[in-house]
Protein backbone atom coordinates (compact mmCIF):
# COMPACT_ATOMS: atom_id res chain seq x y z
CA UNK A 1 0.00 0.00 0.00
CA UNK A 2 1.30 3.48 -0.91
CA UNK A 3 1.71 5.80 2.08
CA UNK A 4 1.57 9.56 1.77
CA UNK A 5 0.68 12.72 3.63
CA UNK A 6 -1.02 15.81 2.24
CA UNK A 7 0.13 19.40 2.76
CA UNK A 8 -2.11 22.23 1.53
CA UNK A 9 -3.23 25.75 2.49
CA UNK A 10 -5.64 25.71 5.40
CA UNK A 11 -8.15 27.44 3.14
CA UNK A 12 -8.18 28.29 -0.57
CA UNK A 13 -10.50 30.62 -2.45
CA UNK A 14 -10.23 30.19 -6.22
CA UNK A 15 -12.57 32.35 -8.28
CA UNK A 16 -12.42 35.11 -10.84
CA UNK A 17 -13.25 38.29 -8.91
CA UNK A 18 -12.37 36.84 -5.49
CA UNK A 19 -9.97 39.73 -4.86
CA UNK A 20 -12.98 41.94 -4.11
CA UNK A 21 -13.57 40.12 -0.81
CA UNK A 22 -9.89 39.87 0.13
CA UNK A 23 -9.83 42.72 2.67
CA UNK A 24 -12.66 41.25 4.72
CA UNK A 25 -11.02 37.82 4.69
CA UNK A 26 -7.65 39.26 5.74
CA UNK A 27 -9.09 41.42 8.52
CA UNK A 28 -10.37 38.27 10.23
CA UNK A 29 -6.79 37.04 10.61
CA UNK A 30 -5.25 40.16 12.14
CA UNK A 31 -5.64 43.93 12.22
CA UNK A 32 -1.97 44.86 12.02
CA UNK A 33 -1.14 43.85 8.47
CA UNK A 34 2.26 43.71 6.83
CA UNK A 35 1.52 44.00 3.09
CA UNK A 36 4.28 42.58 0.88
CA UNK A 37 3.95 43.68 -2.73
CA UNK A 38 5.69 44.60 -5.97
CA UNK A 39 5.05 47.71 -8.03
CA UNK A 40 3.53 46.17 -11.16
CA UNK A 41 -0.06 45.56 -9.99
CA UNK A 42 -1.91 48.83 -9.27
CA UNK A 43 -4.87 46.98 -7.76
CA UNK A 44 -2.85 46.43 -4.58
CA UNK A 45 -3.43 50.13 -3.83
CA UNK A 46 -7.15 49.34 -3.70
CA UNK A 47 -6.51 46.43 -1.35
CA UNK A 48 -4.50 48.65 1.02
CA UNK A 49 -7.33 51.19 1.05
CA UNK A 50 -9.94 48.47 1.67
CA UNK A 51 -7.87 47.06 4.52
CA UNK A 52 -7.77 50.50 6.12
CA UNK A 53 -11.54 50.77 5.77
CA UNK A 54 -11.83 47.37 7.48
CA UNK A 55 -9.98 48.73 10.52
CA UNK A 56 -6.51 47.39 9.70
CA UNK A 57 -3.24 49.22 10.19
CA UNK A 58 -1.12 48.52 7.12
CA UNK A 59 2.66 48.65 6.73
CA UNK A 60 4.03 48.01 3.24
CA UNK A 61 7.14 46.05 2.30
CA UNK A 62 8.16 46.71 -1.30
CA UNK A 63 9.59 43.64 -2.97
CA UNK A 64 12.08 44.00 -5.80
CA UNK A 65 12.86 40.80 -7.66
CA UNK A 66 13.65 37.49 -6.03
CA UNK A 67 14.23 37.91 -2.28
CA UNK A 68 17.80 37.96 -1.03
CA UNK A 69 18.85 37.27 2.52
CA UNK A 70 19.43 40.99 3.06
CA UNK A 71 15.93 41.82 1.77
CA UNK A 72 14.52 39.25 4.19
CA UNK A 73 16.43 40.85 7.06
CA UNK A 74 15.01 44.27 6.17
CA UNK A 75 11.49 42.87 5.94
CA UNK A 76 11.81 41.12 9.28
CA UNK A 77 12.87 44.40 10.89
CA UNK A 78 9.81 46.16 9.41
CA UNK A 79 7.46 43.40 10.56
CA UNK A 80 8.80 43.50 14.10
CA UNK A 81 8.67 47.29 14.30
CA UNK A 82 5.07 47.26 13.00
CA UNK A 83 4.20 44.49 15.47
CA UNK A 84 2.55 42.69 12.57
CA UNK A 85 -0.24 40.24 13.38
CA UNK A 86 -0.73 39.05 9.81
CA UNK A 87 1.41 38.90 6.66
CA UNK A 88 -0.20 39.38 3.23
CA UNK A 89 1.75 38.90 0.01
CA UNK A 90 0.33 40.00 -3.35
CA UNK A 91 2.48 39.35 -6.40
CA UNK A 92 4.46 36.72 -8.24
CA UNK A 93 6.30 33.82 -6.69
CA UNK A 94 9.20 35.94 -5.47
CA UNK A 95 6.85 38.29 -3.60
CA UNK A 96 4.96 35.39 -2.06
CA UNK A 97 8.24 33.72 -1.05
CA UNK A 98 9.31 36.91 0.71
CA UNK A 99 5.99 37.13 2.55
CA UNK A 100 6.19 33.47 3.48
CA UNK A 101 9.69 33.92 4.91
CA UNK A 102 8.62 36.99 6.90
CA UNK A 103 5.67 35.13 8.41
CA UNK A 104 8.05 32.66 10.03
CA UNK A 105 11.19 34.67 10.61
CA UNK A 106 9.66 37.82 12.08
CA UNK A 107 8.54 35.86 15.17
CA UNK A 108 11.72 33.80 15.44
CA UNK A 109 14.53 35.39 17.42
CA UNK A 110 17.93 35.54 15.77
CA UNK A 111 19.34 36.36 12.37
CA UNK A 112 17.31 34.96 9.41
CA UNK A 113 20.45 33.31 8.03
CA UNK A 114 20.51 30.97 11.01
CA UNK A 115 17.30 29.32 9.77
CA UNK A 116 18.64 28.45 6.31
CA UNK A 117 20.41 25.20 5.50
CA UNK A 118 23.67 26.64 4.20
CA UNK A 119 25.91 23.66 4.86
CA UNK A 120 27.68 25.27 7.81
CA UNK A 121 25.69 23.60 10.54
CA UNK A 122 22.09 22.62 11.29
CA UNK A 123 19.45 25.24 10.59
CA UNK A 124 17.47 26.57 13.53
CA UNK A 125 13.77 25.71 13.84
CA UNK A 126 11.18 28.44 13.30
CA UNK A 127 8.67 29.51 15.91
CA UNK A 128 5.01 29.21 14.91
CA UNK A 129 4.59 31.64 11.96
CA UNK A 130 2.19 34.56 11.81
CA UNK A 131 -1.02 34.04 9.84
CA UNK A 132 -0.11 34.32 6.16
CA UNK A 133 -2.27 35.17 3.12
CA UNK A 134 -0.97 34.65 -0.43
CA UNK A 135 -2.52 36.25 -3.50
CA UNK A 136 -0.68 35.38 -6.74
CA UNK A 137 -0.64 37.79 -9.67
CA UNK A 138 1.24 35.44 -12.01
CA UNK A 139 0.41 31.87 -13.01
CA UNK A 140 3.60 29.91 -12.58
CA UNK A 141 5.26 29.14 -9.28
CA UNK A 142 2.35 27.82 -7.23
CA UNK A 143 4.03 29.45 -4.22
CA UNK A 144 0.58 30.02 -2.73
CA UNK A 145 0.37 26.25 -2.09
CA UNK A 146 3.90 25.34 -0.99
CA UNK A 147 5.83 25.14 2.26
CA UNK A 148 9.12 26.64 1.06
CA UNK A 149 10.42 30.14 0.41
CA UNK A 150 13.35 30.48 -1.99
CA UNK A 151 15.93 33.02 -0.77
CA UNK A 152 18.96 34.18 -2.72
CA UNK A 153 22.36 34.25 -1.07
CA UNK A 154 24.37 36.28 -3.61
CA UNK A 155 27.76 35.83 -1.97
CA UNK A 156 27.36 32.08 -2.54
CA UNK A 157 25.74 32.45 -5.96
CA UNK A 158 23.00 30.20 -4.64
CA UNK A 159 19.33 30.03 -3.81
CA UNK A 160 18.39 28.29 -0.58
CA UNK A 161 14.91 27.19 0.43
CA UNK A 162 13.50 27.94 3.86
CA UNK A 163 11.24 24.89 4.37
CA UNK A 164 8.65 24.26 7.03
CA UNK A 165 5.15 22.78 6.71
CA UNK A 166 3.88 25.64 8.88
CA UNK A 167 4.85 28.12 6.14
CA UNK A 168 2.05 26.89 3.88
CA UNK A 169 -0.38 29.84 3.64
CA UNK A 170 -3.30 29.96 6.02
CA UNK A 171 -5.31 31.45 3.17
CA UNK A 172 -4.65 31.39 -0.58
CA UNK A 173 -6.83 33.72 -2.63
CA UNK A 174 -6.39 32.94 -6.32
CA UNK A 175 -8.15 35.37 -8.66
CA UNK A 176 -7.18 34.61 -12.27
CA UNK A 177 -8.25 38.12 -13.27
CA UNK A 178 -5.08 39.42 -11.59
CA UNK A 179 -3.11 37.71 -14.37
CA UNK A 180 -5.18 39.12 -17.25
CA UNK A 181 -3.13 41.00 -19.81
CA UNK A 182 0.22 39.86 -18.42
CA UNK A 183 3.05 40.43 -20.91
CA UNK A 184 3.55 37.62 -23.39
CA UNK A 185 7.09 36.82 -22.25
CA UNK A 186 6.04 36.65 -18.60
CA UNK A 187 3.06 34.48 -19.50
CA UNK A 188 5.33 32.07 -21.37
CA UNK A 189 7.98 31.81 -18.65
CA UNK A 190 5.54 31.44 -15.76
CA UNK A 191 3.36 29.00 -17.70
CA UNK A 192 6.38 26.83 -18.48
CA UNK A 193 7.31 26.95 -14.80
CA UNK A 194 3.90 25.58 -13.79
CA UNK A 195 3.97 22.91 -16.50
CA UNK A 196 7.49 21.86 -15.51
CA UNK A 197 6.44 21.51 -11.88
CA UNK A 198 3.47 19.37 -12.84
CA UNK A 199 5.53 17.18 -15.17
CA UNK A 200 8.37 16.68 -12.68
CA UNK A 201 5.89 15.92 -9.90
CA UNK A 202 4.26 13.29 -12.12
CA UNK A 203 7.56 11.65 -13.09
CA UNK A 204 9.45 11.90 -9.80
CA UNK A 205 10.28 9.00 -7.49
CA UNK A 206 8.00 10.37 -4.76
CA UNK A 207 4.79 10.60 -6.77
CA UNK A 208 1.67 9.33 -5.00
CA UNK A 209 -1.99 8.76 -5.90
CA UNK A 210 -3.02 12.32 -4.99
CA UNK A 211 -0.28 14.03 -6.99
CA UNK A 212 -0.84 11.61 -9.89
CA UNK A 213 -4.50 12.58 -10.03
CA UNK A 214 -3.64 16.29 -9.93
CA UNK A 215 -1.04 16.02 -12.67
CA UNK A 216 -3.01 13.79 -15.03
CA UNK A 217 -6.00 16.12 -14.83
CA UNK A 218 -4.01 19.32 -15.18
CA UNK A 219 -1.05 18.89 -17.54
CA UNK A 220 -3.01 18.40 -20.80
CA UNK A 221 -5.26 21.44 -20.34
CA UNK A 222 -2.36 23.61 -19.16
CA UNK A 223 -0.38 22.87 -22.33
CA UNK A 224 -3.36 23.72 -24.53
CA UNK A 225 -4.06 26.93 -22.62
CA UNK A 226 -0.48 28.17 -22.70
CA UNK A 227 -0.41 27.51 -26.44
CA UNK A 228 -3.62 29.52 -26.80
CA UNK A 229 -2.27 32.45 -24.76
CA UNK A 230 0.74 32.69 -27.04
CA UNK A 231 -1.71 33.41 -29.85
CA UNK A 232 -4.33 35.64 -28.21
CA UNK A 233 -5.45 36.96 -24.83
CA UNK A 234 -8.07 34.56 -23.48
CA UNK A 235 -9.78 34.81 -20.08
CA UNK A 236 -10.69 31.12 -20.01
CA UNK A 237 -7.08 30.15 -20.71
CA UNK A 238 -5.94 32.52 -17.93
CA UNK A 239 -8.29 30.71 -15.56
CA UNK A 240 -6.84 27.34 -16.57
CA UNK A 241 -3.25 28.52 -16.10
CA UNK A 242 -4.00 30.06 -12.68
CA UNK A 243 -5.50 26.75 -11.61
CA UNK A 244 -2.55 24.84 -13.08
CA UNK A 245 -0.13 27.04 -11.18
CA UNK A 246 -1.90 26.49 -7.87
CA UNK A 247 -2.15 22.75 -8.45
CA UNK A 248 1.50 22.55 -9.50
CA UNK A 249 2.41 23.98 -6.11
CA UNK A 250 0.15 21.48 -4.42
CA UNK A 251 1.71 18.64 -6.42
CA UNK A 252 5.34 19.54 -5.73
CA UNK A 253 4.62 20.17 -2.05
CA UNK A 254 3.37 16.60 -1.75
CA UNK A 255 5.76 14.73 -4.04
CA UNK A 256 8.95 16.24 -5.41
CA UNK A 257 10.56 17.61 -8.54
CA UNK A 258 13.64 16.51 -10.49
CA UNK A 259 16.75 17.42 -12.43
CA UNK A 260 15.23 20.53 -14.08
CA UNK A 261 14.72 22.15 -10.70
CA UNK A 262 18.01 20.80 -9.43
CA UNK A 263 19.79 22.59 -12.27
CA UNK A 264 17.57 25.67 -11.95
CA UNK A 265 18.54 26.08 -8.30
CA UNK A 266 22.17 26.40 -9.41
CA UNK A 267 21.68 28.47 -12.57
CA UNK A 268 19.16 30.73 -10.85
CA UNK A 269 21.76 31.63 -8.25
CA UNK A 270 23.54 33.48 -11.05
CA UNK A 271 20.51 35.73 -11.49
CA UNK A 272 18.57 34.07 -14.33
CA UNK A 273 14.76 33.95 -14.27
CA UNK A 274 13.46 30.65 -12.90
CA UNK A 275 10.63 30.05 -15.38
CA UNK A 276 12.92 30.72 -18.35
CA UNK A 277 15.48 28.23 -17.03
CA UNK A 278 12.81 25.56 -16.56
CA UNK A 279 11.39 26.15 -20.02
CA UNK A 280 14.83 25.89 -21.60
CA UNK A 281 15.71 22.66 -19.78
CA UNK A 282 12.46 20.72 -19.83
CA UNK A 283 12.59 19.13 -23.30
CA UNK A 284 16.19 17.96 -22.96
CA UNK A 285 15.58 16.70 -19.41
CA UNK A 286 12.60 14.66 -20.61
CA UNK A 287 14.67 13.15 -23.42
CA UNK A 288 17.65 12.27 -21.21
CA UNK A 289 15.48 10.97 -18.37
CA UNK A 290 13.34 8.84 -20.68
CA UNK A 291 16.46 7.19 -22.12
CA UNK A 292 17.92 6.64 -18.64
CA UNK A 293 14.71 5.07 -17.35
CA UNK A 294 14.50 2.87 -20.44
CA UNK A 295 18.03 1.56 -19.84
CA UNK A 296 17.51 0.95 -16.13
CA UNK A 297 13.98 -0.43 -15.93
CA UNK A 298 12.30 -0.32 -19.32
CA UNK A 299 9.17 1.25 -17.78
CA UNK A 300 8.54 4.50 -19.66
CA UNK A 301 4.74 4.72 -19.65
CA UNK A 302 4.74 8.02 -17.78
CA UNK A 303 7.12 9.55 -20.31
CA UNK A 304 4.80 8.37 -23.08
CA UNK A 305 1.94 10.12 -21.27
CA UNK A 306 3.91 13.38 -21.20
CA UNK A 307 4.96 13.09 -24.85
CA UNK A 308 1.35 12.48 -25.87
CA UNK A 309 0.01 15.44 -23.88
CA UNK A 310 2.69 17.75 -25.26
CA UNK A 311 2.16 16.67 -28.87
CA UNK A 312 -1.63 16.92 -28.65
CA UNK A 313 -1.58 20.30 -26.91
CA UNK A 314 0.94 21.73 -29.37
CA UNK A 315 -0.72 20.28 -32.50
CA UNK A 316 2.03 17.81 -33.41
CA UNK A 317 2.17 14.06 -34.09
CA UNK A 318 2.31 11.92 -30.95
CA UNK A 319 5.88 10.76 -31.58
CA UNK A 320 7.09 14.39 -31.65
CA UNK A 321 6.08 15.33 -28.10
CA UNK A 322 9.44 16.36 -26.66
CA UNK A 323 10.56 17.94 -29.94
CA UNK A 324 7.26 19.86 -30.08
CA UNK A 325 8.07 21.44 -26.74
CA UNK A 326 11.56 22.44 -27.86
CA UNK A 327 10.15 23.99 -31.06
CA UNK A 328 7.43 25.78 -29.07
CA UNK A 329 9.85 27.59 -26.75
CA UNK A 330 12.09 28.54 -29.68
CA UNK A 331 9.16 29.79 -31.78
CA UNK A 332 8.05 32.09 -28.98
CA UNK A 333 11.51 33.51 -28.28
CA UNK A 334 12.16 32.11 -24.83
CA UNK A 335 15.61 33.51 -23.95
CA UNK A 336 18.55 31.19 -24.56
CA UNK A 337 21.22 30.35 -22.02
CA UNK A 338 23.53 32.81 -23.77
CA UNK A 339 20.89 35.50 -23.18
CA UNK A 340 20.84 34.46 -19.53
CA UNK A 341 24.60 34.93 -19.23
CA UNK A 342 25.48 31.24 -18.90
CA UNK A 343 28.54 29.96 -20.76
CA UNK A 344 29.00 26.42 -22.08
CA UNK A 345 32.29 26.35 -20.16
CA UNK A 346 30.16 26.24 -16.98
CA UNK A 347 28.33 23.03 -17.88
CA UNK A 348 30.64 20.76 -15.88
CA UNK A 349 30.55 22.89 -12.72
CA UNK A 350 26.79 23.46 -12.87
CA UNK A 351 26.20 19.71 -13.33
CA UNK A 352 28.42 18.91 -10.36
CA UNK A 353 26.55 21.29 -8.06
CA UNK A 354 23.14 20.16 -9.32
CA UNK A 355 23.79 16.51 -8.38
CA UNK A 356 23.52 17.41 -4.69
CA UNK A 357 20.51 19.72 -5.01
CA UNK A 358 17.45 18.63 -3.02
CA UNK A 359 15.20 18.63 -6.10
CA UNK A 360 17.57 16.32 -7.98
CA UNK A 361 17.10 13.63 -5.34
CA UNK A 362 13.49 13.18 -6.46
CA UNK A 363 14.41 12.65 -10.13
CA UNK A 364 12.86 9.44 -11.57
CA UNK A 365 16.32 7.80 -11.62
CA UNK A 366 19.73 8.92 -10.41
CA UNK A 367 21.48 10.53 -13.38
CA UNK A 368 25.26 10.33 -13.59
CA UNK A 369 27.44 13.35 -14.25
CA UNK A 370 27.59 12.83 -18.01
CA UNK A 371 23.80 12.52 -18.25
CA UNK A 372 23.30 15.77 -16.32
CA UNK A 373 25.83 17.48 -18.60
CA UNK A 374 23.83 16.19 -21.57
CA UNK A 375 20.63 17.76 -20.19
CA UNK A 376 22.44 21.09 -20.17
CA UNK A 377 24.27 20.80 -23.47
CA UNK A 378 21.18 19.56 -25.34
CA UNK A 379 19.23 22.55 -24.03
CA UNK A 380 21.59 25.01 -25.68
Amino acid sequence: MTSFSLTAPARTIFARGSRRDAAAEIARLGKRVLLVRGRSVPWVDDLARDLGAAGCRVETVWAGGEPTLDAVRQGVAQAREHRAACIVAVGGGAVIDLGKALSGLSVSDGDPGEFLERGDGPARRLEDPLPFVAMPTTAGTGAEATKNAVIGVPERQAKISLRDARLVPDLAIVDPALTDGAPRGLTLATGLDAITQLIESYLCNRANPVTDAICRATIPTAIVSLHRLMQNEDAQARDVMARASFLSGLALANSGLGIVHGLASVIGGRGAAHGVICGRLLASALTVNAAAVQRRSGETSRFRDIASWLATGLDRPIEDGFAALRDFVDAHDLPSFENLGLSQTEIESVATMARSASSTKANPVALDHDEICRVLSDAW
